[in-house]
C-alpha cells in the first residue's frame, strides 16, 4: 500500500530539514514524498534540495497560500493513501506510518486519524498542548469537535470524489475539509489511539494576530455546512482548554 506524504513549505529554513528527515526516517518504505515550496525567499529550497534524491517530487513556484500548495501536492499524489506533514512538524515515532497503514489494512476504512502533541517552537521536548482526538461522531462535530488535522490520512480515491481544499479559506480550509469528509462524506472512519505528530506551536491558526480572521472564517464555514455557527465556535474554543491542562501531565515529548 503506497502512501503519499505532502509537505507545503514557505520560508521554513529553520525547520524544514527536521520535517524532511522525519518523513525519510519512517520504517514504512513504500512512501512517495512530495514537497511544494511557495518560492521561499530564505534558504528553504536549498535545504530541500539537499534531500532531492529521496524526495519524489519537488516544486518551487509562487502560490497564494498554504492550501494552494497542498492542493498542488494532492494533484501530483499517486499513493493509495494520502497524508500531510507540515513544514514545522515531525512524526511522533519512526514507525508511525506503519501503524497508520496497518489500521487501513485491518479495518478497510477510508480515513484514519489519531492524536497529536503541540510542542514549544524552541524546545520541542516541551509539550504545550495534548490533543487526544477521541472517538468520532457526527454529533460531536456539531459541537465543535474535530480531530487534529495533520493526523488524518485518507484514501486517494476519496479525494477524487470529495474534492480538494477550498482555497477561499486562508486559515479554516482544514476544518472545512474535515467536515466535508467526516460529516458529509459518508466515509468509513477509524481512530488510531496513539500519537501521530508533534507540531511546533505557531502558524496561522495559533498566531494571536490572526485569531479574529480565523474566527470569522470558522463562522462562515460553519454556516456553509448548516451548523449553528456561534454555538459550534464557542464549543470548539472551549475544547482546547483541557488540551493545555493535560499537557502539564505529559512527559517531555
Amino acid at each position: 500500500m503506497k502512501v503519499s506524504i505532502i509537505t507545503s513549505c514557505f520560508n521554513r529554513e529553520a525547520t524544514i530539514a527536521d520535517t524532511i528527515r522525519s518523513v525519510l526516517a519512517q520504517t514504512y518504505s513504500d512512501v512517495e514524498y512530495i514537497v511544494i515550496d511557495g518560492a521561499s525567499t530564505d534558504g528553504s529550497l536549498a535545504v530541500i534540495e539537499q534531500y532531492k534524491d529521496r524526495i519524489a517530487t519537488i516544486v518551487s513556484e509562487p502560490d497564494h497560500g498554504m492550501y494552494e500548495g497542498v492542493n498542488k501536492g494532492l494533484r501530483r499524489a499517486t499513493g493509495d493513501i494520502v497524508g500531510l506533514m507540515h513544514s514545522d512538524d515531525v512524526y511522533y515515532s519512526r514507525d508511525t506510518l506503519e501503524h497508520i497503514v496497518n489500521m487501513f489494512e485491518q479495518t478497510g476504512v477510508d480515513l484514519v486519524y489519531g492524536n497529536g502533541l503541540f510542542v514549544d517552537a524552541d524546545d520541542t521536548a516541551k509539550v504545550v498542548r495534548n490533543w487526544i482526538s477521541g472517538r468520532y461522531s457526527k454529533s460531536k462535530m456539531r459541537r465543535g469537535w474535530l480531530p487534529l488535522h495533520p493526523t488524518v490520512y485518507v484514501r486517494r480515491e476519496c479525494l477524487e470524489r470529495l474534492g480538494l481544499y477550498d482555497e477561499s479559506f486562508k486559515i479554516a480550509a482544514d476544518s472545512d475539509w474535515l467536515i466535508r469528509y467526516m460529516y458529509e462524506g459518508n466515509l468509513r472512519i477509524a481512530y488510531l489511539d496513539e500519537y501521530v505528530v508533534k507540531m511546533r506551536m505557531g502558524g496561522l491558526s495559533t498566531d494571536p494576530d490572526k485569531m479574529k480572521q480565523k474566527w470569522a472564517e470558522d463562522l462562515r464555514m460553519y454556516r456553509r455546512h448548516g451548523f449553528s455557527p456561534y454555538w459550534t465556535l464557542c464549543c470548539k474554543i472551549a475544547s482546547k482548554i483541557p488540551q493545555f491542562i493535560s499537557a502539564k501531565f505529559v512527559g517531555r515529548g
